[in-house]
């Protein structure tokens, strides 16, 4: 269930870690605002109201006759903050109460704490303009760097590279963008997806799902190509109905995987994106009436805690979550002291055979 806490969530860490939720925040002039009413950057508008000497006379007048014109008021929380508090570092994730999201969070706190460094975390809930306004929250903060993970409905990604023009270090994870401009850590999902893939094959299945997200997203279109990889090397006709990439939320993926299975050339079995997609294929084959794996096999990326005590125990390609959170703090970290190289990091996924997935024992021949 959606969490809209509003709040301030303390942990134990070398100063403060802020979790702050992004879906119905008030909106207030912000830089951002500033920068776009006088046509000209977020890092001028800060430099003119600091009356920074890099600015000039004219124009950090205009800036902060503008300000009181739209009444814009500097943070003084941000303020007290950057007087007393450690160094901090923002992190942007889609959904927060997800394992795979939390298991990343703790991996950058870990490596942050050891830095000396304190991480706010804003959760868009998926909507881009929350990602957006916690961009820009960011930025008021005055954060050292930034840490993000696109939300599915992001295609515009101005409010990042506004983070590029003012010099503030930013690192994707998972799903990412901008590649010529940021560095990422990534899961090697197109080589987990087409082994996945190639196992269901190899254990009877034939008519194989595909359950995915938006397809702009290039976490999906890696997992995508090694599951239509693994149908070509095995000579499958690929069947376009069986690639379903939509919203990625428990009802809809739920009600899609309802619709396939009702289909009289239902499939067999289901390559699930992530665990969300996975728990709603694996509720709408036990509302279609039918077992798991005999009837319909499931793979699904996800984490080893949830798929243990599912029943059946599920298969799946699981995510070395905490590690990318550890690898993409110490890009950031590397970048915060002066490293302009541009890196891109991939995380192996390991594919751990369980339950769900094999429809006859694995060595045997059809």
């Amino acid at each position: 269930m959606r969490s809209s806490i509003k709040m301030i969530t303390f942990a134990a860490l070398t100063g403060i870690t802020f979790i702050f939720d992004m879906a119905k925040t008030k909106h207030r002039t912000s830089l951002k605002d500033l920068a776009r009413e006088l046509g000209v950057s977020i890092a001028t508008v800060s430099r003119a109201l600091r009356s920074s000497p890099e600015i000039g006379r004219e124009m950090q007048e205009r800036v902060k006759e503008m300000a009181r014109k739209m009444n814009y008021r500097p943070n003084p929380f941000a303020q007290s903050l950057r007087k007393e508090a450690p160094k901090m570092i923002g992190v942007v994730v889609p959904d927060l109460v997800t394992h795979y999201y939390a298991a990343v969070l703790d991996g950058i706190e870990d490596c942050a704490r050891q830095a000396g460094y304190s991480v706010i975390s804003a959760n868009t809930h998926e909507d881009c303009e929350a990602e957006a306004k916690a961009i820009d929250n960011f930025i008021s903060l005055h954060v050292e760097g930034i840490i993000a993970c696109l939300a599915q409905t992001t295609t515009d990604y101005s409010h990042f590279e506004e983070l590029a023009q003012m010099d503030i270090p930013l690192v994707f994870f998972g799903r990412t963008c901008l590649p010529e401009r940021f560095s990422s850590v990534t899961a090697n999902g197109d080589e987990a997806a087409q082994q996945a893939t190639q196992h269901l094959i190899d254990t009877g299945s034939r008519r194989i799902a595909f359950l995915g997200g938006p397809n702009h997203l290039d976490m999906v279109k890696r997992r995508k190509h090694g599951y239509l990889e693994a149908l070509r090397d095995n000579r499958i006709p690929i069947d376009r109905e069986m690639v379903v990439c939509d919203n990625i939320s428990y009802d809809s993926m739920r009600e899609a995987a309802v619709r396939l299975l009702q289909r009289p050339d239902r499939p067999d079995a289901i390559l699930a994106f992530n665990d969300t997609v996975t728990f709603a294929a694996f509720t709408a084959i036990k509302q279609c009436g039918l077992r798991i794996p005999d009837d319909v096999a499931l793979i699904g990326f996800t984490d080893d805690v949830h798929a243990q005590y599912m029943t059946p125990c599920l298969s799946a390609i699981e995510d070395q979550s905490y590690l990318i959170g550890r690898r993409a703090s110490e890009l950031l970290l590397k970048s915060i002291a002066g490293d302009t190289a541009i890196s891109k990091v991939i995380v192996p996924q390991k594919l751990v055979i369980r339950d769900t997935s094999a429809k006859r024992p694995v060595g045997k021949t059809t």
